[in-house]
């Protein structure tokens, strides 16, 4: 039976509050309702680096009171093993934050993977050359090429920390956070080779996965929190512009006049009221895409309204050949209004409103097309309430559905919106 040393406390401690920092950090993200897919892999990184730190911990206990040639070679190998997988999911971790071609993405993967590949192979090489370490009477005994050993890591390590620089559309936090993942283990192998024993990379991880946590992680929910709040209010403004009072009041009448002339036809729209309004009233909580299908018999419904109201002055024509795709609620009916109200009936002969949709190699397409009154496009930048609407659908197609919306207008001529759902 031995006796803990002094480097031997030391190391335990360290894996201790480590994995017990990590668990924290790991119930934090376990919990949440909803993950992102850089979440996902967060979780399995800081599960792994957990698992690594506690069986380091056990493995201080079992070399003292239970030494053997077998456990040092067994526990180091696996250790060589467990340091290089931890710097892969590393680089797989920075690969959800970093933006560069699909082509050059799978590339960097490829590349990484076959390097990881091959350590692993030389770590079991290991086992019959010790070329990277030995053990005598149960003690730890380094190589001639133990410096070879981490060249895995000095790799990943560096090619983390060039494409991290590289990559413009990152914030100066989150270069910092990989930055400092990458640098301190760096330092920490040269000190730990100085001073042999001590787990100074365990400590330099704690570290790293703090700052990498709390930049990354923590930092981008606080920024979605706001951003969440921020499409709650443009929701909110969104409803309040599209159910205008007096369009209610005069569909109302509309349909008021109808009962006694044609009963059936005010039934239809009333139907087509009702469905209008519980399309409106259910934008304002709905924080997920609806299937164009949905938004479709939403535009219909106002239609319907439209053309009981107006007769012959308003002419629809639907030129549906794409629906199977997803796009926020509310993203195109107020665009429909907006050529109705805004385009044709502002001419006395009235005229005519086509929605077309169509598909294209990277995207779905709807374009809403009249041919009145037009308008002039360059006063659609100002943050004025009169094209509050614009801006709001501008915003969630952006923030919900990867799109983009661009207006056309000629004066006296018409106006085309057209909308872009990247797939």
């Amino acid at each position: 039976m031995g006796v803990m040393d002094n480097k031997t406390v030391f190391n335990a401690v360290v894996c201790l509050i480590g994995s017990l920092i990590l668990l924290v950090h790991i119930a934090n993200v376990l919990f949440k309702k909803k993950r992102r897919k850089d979440e996902n892999l967060l979780l399995v990184f800081l599960g792994f680096t957990a698992f690594h730190f506690a069986c380091y911990f056990v493995f201080c206990f079992l070399k003292t009171y239970w030494p053997s040639d077998a456990l040092i070679l067994g526990f180091y190998t696996g250790f060589f093993l467990a340091n290089n997988a931890q710097v892969f999911l590393l680089f797989l971790y920075m690969l959800c934050y970093v933006e560069v071609p699909d082509k050059a993405a799978r590339a960097f993967y490829i590349g990484n993977l076959a390097l990881f590949a091959i350590f692993v192979v030389l770590d079991f090489v290991n086992l019959g050359t010790h070329m990277f370490f030995t053990a005598r009477n149960g003690a730890y005994v380094r190589a001639g090429g133990i410096v070879f050993s981490q060249g895995y890591q000095f790799a990943a390590f560096s090619a983390v920390f060039l494409i991290v620089l590289w990559d413009k559309k990152l914030t100066v936090r989150q270069k910092v956070a990989f930055s400092v993942y990458c640098l301190l283990p760096l330092v920490a192998i040269v000190l730990q080779n100085l001073l042999p024993g001590y787990a100074i990379a365990y400590l330099s991880i704690i570290v790293a996965i703090e700052v990498l946590f709390v930049f990354l992680n923590v930092e981008k929910n606080l920024e979605l929190a706001k951003e969440e709040e921020k499409l709650k209010d443009v929701q909110v403004r969104m409803m309040l512009s599209q159910i205008r009072p007096h369009f209610v009041y005069n569909s109302l009448s509309s349909i008021s006049t109808l009962i006694p002339l044609d009963p059936e036809n005010a039934q239809k729209a009333l139907d087509a009221f009702t469905e209008y309004l519980r399309a409106n009233f259910s934008s304002l909580t709905e924080n997920r895409l609806i299937s164009f299908e949905d938004e479709l018999r939403h535009i219909e419904a106002f239609l319907s309204l439209e053309e009981v109201r107006f007769g012959e002055r308003l002419k629809v024509v639907l030129d549906i050949r794409a629906s199977g795709f997803f796009l926020p609620p509310l993203s195109i009916q107020p665009l429909v209004e907006n050529a109705v109200r805004h385009g044709i009936l502002k001419k006395v002969e009235g005229g005519t409103v086509i929605l077309r949709s169509y598909e294209e190699e990277d995207a779905y397409v709807i374009e809403v097309e009249d041919d009145g009154i037009g308008f002039d496009v360059g006063g659609l930048e100002s943050s004025s309430n009169k094209h509050i609407g614009i801006h709001n659908i501008r915003y969630r197609l952006s923030k919900m559905g990867k799109g983009t919306l661009s207006i056309e207008s000629v004066p006296d001529k018409g106006t085309k919106a057209t909308v872009r759902i990247l797939k």
